[in-house]
């Protein structure tokens, strides 16, 4: 309703906010706040669709002087990247580090306690700006797309960084919904120089770019060629298990001197990489990757629910294909992975009514739907 109601006076709307950026005068809307309860219960916060507008002009302006920034083994809201990217490269971190399978070494995960709400605004922008201030002296950092303007950026960054969507937002269901989130998590609790709302792009910007100083201290300083990070999870390979637990408290000291962040003390994982990593939604051993128990959890219990409903549906037609496209969304994501055995199961325990509509192709990686003969009159 958000988007109908902006592009039914596109032209009206679109000018206004024009003149409102022009004139230094324009301020976000209040954001909807709601919870969801899967994969985590999570709190979000979902800007109006005239401040997403906005949120892309900042994101065109910054992304590509923010690649430029970035080590390449941060997967996160990249192009090319992402959750298979960080993958793959987890598998090879893994080959290389043990010379191909062949001698020890170990694997160390680490996560940010409550990354989002924890990230200090004035550290943030602070770090921005000094970014901007050598990309704008850089030679040829005019020829940029957009021509880069300092001064328009300077304020969409104060606007929206130092923004406390927690005091003008509109609840969606109601304030119970929060009851079991930890106060560390929320907006709600967070003190006024902290915190980033989860949903809005520019957070997913700024959390990449936040640890970028962290990733090139982990490269450069402590010497650790294999490392990677998606948001705020982080691992690094290395040969020498007491080396990776000594730099666990300069890691920690790091992080919370320069950027006010803590390591979840309950999310620290330090094996033998024979024993495996489970990382972005795979589960990755020595010569092959898994499908890791959330996504196949999540997988079976889709298809238990549209089982449930398509005895209760008349129209079953729609039913079949929201059953076909939600099966395919997920075998599209573990074909990749040893998941044969996985994808016969899933796919057989299809309803029946369902598996008679549907043919079953490429080693159970893709439902189609069947085409009805045509009965050709005499």
């Amino acid at each position: 309703m958000n988007q109908i109601r902006f592009e039914l006076n596109f032209e009206q709307e679109i000018f206004r906010l024009h003149k409102e950026l022009i004139n230094r005068t324009y301020q976000p809307e209040a954001s909807i706040a709601f919870i969801v309860n899967k994969p985590v219960k999570r709190e979000i916060f979902a800007a109006s669709f005239r401040d997403r507008v906005v949120h892309h002009l900042l994101f065109n302006y910054l992304n590509p002087i923010f690649e430029r920034q970035l080590i390449f083994d941060c997967y996160s809201c990249r192009t090319g990247k992402g959750t298979s990217q960080g993958i793959q490269r987890m598998v090879r971190f893994m080959r290389a580090c043990s010379d191909n399978y062949t001698r020890s070494c170990y694997v160390l995960k680490l996560d940010i306690k409550s990354y989002f709400i924890s990230i200090n605004k004035q550290i943030l922008y602070d770090n921005i700006t000094q970014l901007l201030a050598k990309e704008y002296n850089r030679p040829g950092a005019n020829k940029e797309p957009l021509n880069f303007d300092r001064q328009l950026v300077d304020y969409l960054l104060r606007v929206i960084i130092f923004n406390q969507p927690a005091k003008t937002c509109k609840i969606k269901g109601s304030m119970d919904d929060w009851e079991g989130l930890p106060h560390d998590k929320s907006l709600f609790h967070t003190s006024p120089d902290c915190g980033l709302p989860i949903g809005n792009l520019t957070s997913q910007l700024f959390g990449n770019f936040y640890m970028s100083g962290f990733d090139h201290w982990m490269k450069r300083t402590m010497g650790f060629k294999y490392y990677g990070r998606y948001v705020d999870d982080f691992v690094v390979f290395h040969p020498d298990k007491e080396l990776l637990v000594r730099s666990v408290s300069l890691m920690r000291e790091y992080l919370s001197e320069t950027l006010g962040l803590t390591i979840h003390p309950r999310k620290m994982y330090l094996q033998h990489y024979t024993k495996g990593l489970s990382f972005l939604g795979a589960i990755i051993k020595p010569g092959r990757v898994y499908a890791g128990k959330r996504i196949v959890g999540n997988l079976r219990s889709g298809v238990q629910t549209k089982n449930q409903k398509i005895d209760l549906v008349l129209d079953k037609s729609e039913q079949i294909m929201q059953t076909i496209e939600l099966v395919n969304s997920y075998l599209g994501l573990i074909k990749s992975y040893r998941s044969y055995r996985i994808r016969k199961k899933v796919v057989c325990a299809i309803h029946p009514t369902i598996l008679s509509e549907v043919v079953i192709t490429k080693r159970y990686s893709l439902l189609k739907r069947r085409r009805r003969q045509r009965v050709v009159g005499s």
